[in-house]
């Protein structure tokens, strides 16, 4: 390996993380974004990076181009997919999509925003990704997506429109979300519905994401009653040889169920004010292996 390779290998693994944060978030697919990153790679090693003047600039602006290349494709498949649609977890206590220490950086990389940015369009999504999660200025993303400074404007601001939902701002106190999530799973161990429902507000929704891999409620279910009975039939009907454990997913907490040491299921707790606004459970298999693959690393 020569010292200009060996020199280029140490770049790219310096903005590695960067630029996975970024295909991360336009594609709502870890292991999609994995492949992101891996095509900037080919791309930087065939580079003449004797022109390349700034080296994040230059991964930044290819890794978001792919991702606007897998978008479309994206979409169509979305739109074909059974049942809810939610994005891959990713396990983020350890860092693995940057710091995430205010409710405005776990939000940015929650489930429920992730969800809601299916809505925008590509060019939009990149524009608003850039902007609020790495804190790019409009003319640097004007550059990197080849736009106008205005057009980047108004991009962003259609996007931000377009994404207002009230989300969940989650509690502050790590112990405390780890004391509530607790007590979910006990009453949901022992049946209890009237404990879930002291749990749960009054308009919580649970969805499911099986991608008809595995059986899931292929709509969501909303209200205090139903939810709470759902789960505690979930439990009764499926729990039996099951380990459930406490994790930190997407910035939220969430309970990460396995079978024989392997994931079987990841279920995101939207939680403020000591109680639960949403459940989000992926068991899909097909979108569980970049947890899994965390886990075997750590």
């Amino acid at each position: 390996m020569t010292d200009e390779t060996r020199d280029g290998t140490a770049v790219f693994q310096q903005h590695r993380p960067r630029m996975f944060g970024i295909a991360y978030r336009m594609l709502g697919s870890a292991d999609e974004a994995e492949d992101t990153v891996q095509d900037a790679w080919l791309r930087w090693s065939g580079a003449d990076r004797t022109d390349v003047g700034q080296p994040a600039a230059w991964l930044a602006k290819t890794v978001t181009r792919l991702c606007l290349n897998r978008l479309d494709s994206a979409r169509v498949r979305r739109e074909r997919y059974v049942g809810p649609w939610l994005p891959e977890p990713v396990l983020t206590a350890g860092g693995a999509l940057g710091p995430l220490e205010s409710a405005e950086q776990r939000d940015g990389v929650s489930l429920a925003l992730l969800v809601l940015l299916e809505r925008l369009t590509p060019a939009e999504r990149a524009v608003y990704v850039l902007r609020e999660a790495f804190g790019y200025g409009h003319r640097e993303i004007a550059a990197l997506l080849d736009l106008t400074e205005a057009n980047c404007r108004q991009l962003h601001r259609r996007a931000a429109q377009r994404t207002a939902a009230p989300r969940p701002r989650y509690e502050a106190d790590p112990a405390r979300l780890r004391g509530l999530v607790d007590t979910f799973l006990a009453a949901a161990r022992d049946g209890d519905v009237a404990a879930l429902e002291e749990l749960l507000a009054a308009d919580v929704t649970y969805w499911s994401d099986g991608g008809e891999k595995v059986g899931a409620a292929r709509r969501p279910v909303s209200g205090r009653d139903r939810v709470a009975r759902l789960v505690a039939g979930l439990w009764s009907k499926y729990a039996a040889g099951l380990d459930f454990g406490f994790a930190e997913v997407n910035g939220a907490p969430a309970v990460l169920v396995r079978a024989g040491g392997a994931v079987a299921g990841v279920l995101v707790v939207d939680m403020a004010g000591g109680r639960i606004l949403g459940l989000r459970a992926v068991v899909n298999p097909d979108k569980l292996g970049f947890v899994q693959r965390q886990l075997s690393r750590s």
